[in-house]
């Protein structure tokens, strides 16, 4: 299983050929995807009512993965990294990756800059 970033998901909505978009090329080798419990608020809190029944029925054919005791610690370890380090990312991102590390996932996005300050998550 693949965890989708929100990144992914808009350029999936807004590009009209399909065929070009990141979703399209990954969903050619697996077929099956997840998305964290973030990624849905994300979309769900910046979406216009008429995308609602889009967004709804994707959602529906992916796993919604949430966030749980297991991701809380792991986004705790990875804030005190990239604190440390001076190089915080924003607060979904670092949910979303604690998300994928916790539920060993690898990450497919379209953010890879803020991604790639966290050392253990394996970015698609």
């Amino acid at each position: 299983m693949i965890l989708l970033d929100t990144s992914v998901l808009i350029e999936l909505f807004r590009v009209k050929d399909k065929s070009k978009t990141l979703f399209f090329r990954l969903s050619a080798s697996d077929d099956k995807f997840g998305v964290s419990s973030i990624t849905h608020y994300e979309i769900f809190i910046g979406v216009p009512i008429m995308q609602t029944d889009f967004w709804t029925t994707f959602f529906e054919q992916v796993k919604i993965i949430p966030f749980d005791g297991k991701c809380s610690q792991e986004a705790v370890k990875i804030y005190k990294e990239l604190k440390v380090k001076n190089k915080l990312v924003a607060l979904p991102d670092l949910l979303i990756a604690a998300t994928a590390i916790a539920n060993r996932l690898p990450v497919a996005t379209l953010n890879v800059k803020h991604f790639e300050r966290i050392e253990k998550l394996v970015i698609l």
